[in-house]
């Protein structure tokens, strides 16, 4: 049974839908201040975009896009107590467009982390839901950063801040120490040095010395993630090329999950949440590497103790692939407090 230690996971991750207002908009009832937000229009075609408390508001990044960061004030402008502030960008707050943001709580800016070769100007680590957030100026060779979870990361994704060609290159504990992937590309994994043919420890995570994980003189951030039972979980799945497809196995109901292809061929990231419309057979997927509105087809069930793909499709299910994901928690399938009451089925 998957116990947790975690028994509320929306006080470490919460999906929040909202509609524009084309005006100041003070987005609330997340739970927590969010210390990385991404966000998506879903009525229409737009960009991934991604903000963290590190880089500071009014930084963005976009996951689809090579794009370096860019400063815009007009659209996420304040990180708040239970929420955010959003001004009158259109593709983050379009008059009656409607959006989700997925928000996690790391820990406000934090500071440096002098545990590798390389200082981070700043490492902000939520050490019990497993996830941290570090930026670092690239030193152009083989170095390590200090991540500040106090376990080993198992997945990891950097991207320069300063240079429009480097991708988002992300480590995925299942491919191993010489794989990488990439979430603005639909590539299958290919062979990389990126992560200096290094598993990472508990105190830092190591790169070599390629524009896009530390390139000389590039700003670049990093997001870090391990594990936690009844919470999250990264791992890997065999596609059986049927409608009836494969069942994984969390431990827990998720709240969202990421899904990509990483054998074989070209196929797209795909994103699912709980939230919207929130009923199986209609889970509702974004693509992670795409601007496209919200696809409607009827892929996966979210379960009490995991997921269900339900196609045969390339993207999710095709027979003998391999296919990496992430997943987060709406429930524990047992929480190990209280009166570890089940989590119960959609």
């Amino acid at each position: 049974m998957a116990y947790s230690t975690i028994s509320k996971p929306s006080l470490h991750f919460n999906t929040k839908l909202y509609t524009g207002t084309g005006s100041t908009h003070n987005i609330t009832g997340i739970g927590f201040q969010p210390d990385w937000v991404w966000m998506k229009q879903r009525n229409s075609s737009n960009n991934h975009r991604v903000y963290d408390a590190v880089r500071g508001a009014t930084k963005t990044l976009y996951t689809n896009l090579a794009n370096d960061e860019g400063t815009n004030t007009n659209e996420l402008s304040a990180f708040n107590a239970d929420g955010f502030t959003l001004n009158t960008n259109t593709q983050s707050n379009g008059s009656g467009d409607t959006y989700a943001a997925w928000n996690w709580k790391a820990n406000g800016q934090g500071s440096s982390n002098t545990d590798g070769t390389i200082n981070t100007t700043y490492t902000s680590a939520n050490t019990t839901a497993g996830f941290s957030i570090a930026t670092w100026s690239g030193t152009g060779s083989a170095g390590t950063i200090g991540h500040g979870l106090g376990v080993v990361p198992e997945v990891a994704v950097i991207k320069s801040r300063t240079n429009a060609s480097d991708w988002w290159g992300m480590y995925h504990h299942k491919l191993g120490n010489n794989k990488a992937v990439w979430w603005n590309d639909n590539s299958e994994q290919a062979t990389r040095t990126y992560w200096n043919n290094t598993t990472p420890t508990a105190s830092v995570f190591s790169v070599d010395g390629s524009r896009s994980v530390n390139g000389s003189g590039e700003n670049l951030v990093g997001y870090f993630f391990a594990g936690k039972k009844g919470y999250s979980k990264f791992d890997i799945y065999t596609g059986n090329g049927n409608a009836d497809g494969t069942f994984v196995y969390t431990g827990f109901k998720p709240a969202w999950i990421l899904i990509k292809r990483a054998t074989t061929g070209t196929q797209n990231w795909y994103l699912w949440d709980s939230k919207r419309l929130g009923y199986n057979v209609d889970n509702n997927h974004l693509q992670v590497n795409g601007t496209d509105a919200e696809g409607t087809a009827d892929a996966i069930d979210i379960l009490s103790n995991g997921f269900k793909i339900r196609e045969s499709g390339a993207g999710t299910n095709n027979s003998g692939e391999t296919y990496i994901y992430m997943a987060f928690a709406e429930e524990p399938l047992v929480a190990n407090v209280g009166q570890s009451i089940p989590a119960t089925a959609r």
